[in-house]
């Protein structure tokens, strides 16, 4: 596949996105200015995380106008396959490509550690592919990852299967005490109605080499790749 990564003003994870998709993966990847307008031949376009604008005014809010993202809502509207991780899941919520928002965590601290993901969905083709009764270990690294979306809504995501990763404890038990940010019912991920614009807090892109003693992020790439291809 021909992933495009966006990189803005204060994105911090574009090249550790660009290695995992290039490198480990092996896949085609082309660098993406936010000034730029045309996408090019991309399959998928991937938003990093960091902290893009400076986190001016909040999170995503700036990013959402630049001038590059006209086309990505254009390219989603389409069908085209989005991901946005971190920064990317909040200025994906910002251009309404996502249902909810990314509030303040509930400590109102910035929070960097690995935490425990469960997938949820079996429709997504990121999820499609891993075991629902493993967890699996991703970063977290974030000060504005308190999921929230009211309680119509979220009903309608879990009826329509757009609930992707849940926090979770080592054993798999979704609770509060599992729950880094104080998101609502410990969603870590979710996806659009169609399926194919998806976000996340977590850092798959950060637990994806032998030399960081963690492959977990992999396993999230290979069910993408092979099911959306």
């Amino acid at each position: 596949m021909h992933f495009g990564v966006i990189t803005f003003p204060g994105s911090n994870c574009d090249q550790d996105m660009i290695y995992t998709l290039e490198t480990t993966l092996g896949q085609k990847v082309s660098a993406l200015w936010h000034k730029d307008s045309d996408l090019g031949d991309v399959d998928v376009v991937v938003l990093p995380g960091g902290f893009s604008y400076g986190d001016y005014l909040r999170s995503g809010a700036i990013a959402r106008f630049s001038p590059i993202m006209q086309s990505v809502i254009q390219f989603a509207n389409r069908g085209g396959w989005v991901i946005g991780v971190c920064n990317g899941f909040q200025i994906l919520c910002e251009t309404g490509l996502l249902p909810g928002t990314l509030m303040h965590n509930s400590s109102h601290r910035f929070i960097c550690k690995n935490v425990e993901l469960k997938a949820v969905s079996k429709k997504n083709a990121i999820t499609a592919g891993l075991e629902m009764d493993q967890t699996y270990t991703i970063p977290i690294a974030h000060g504005e990852g308190n999921y929230y979306v009211d309680t119509e809504t979220l009903k309608q995501m879990e009826l329509n299967d757009q609930i992707l990763f849940r926090y979770c404890t080592t054993e798999g038990l979704v609770d509060e005490s599992a729950n880094p940010n104080g998101s609502l019912d410990n969603i870590a991920g979710i996806s659009n109605a169609a399926h194919n614009v998806i976000g996340m807090m977590p850092h798959p892109e950060r637990a994806a080499d032998a030399n960081l003693k963690n492959e977990d992020g992999v396993a999230l790439f290979r069910s993408f790749i092979q099911r959306a291809s």
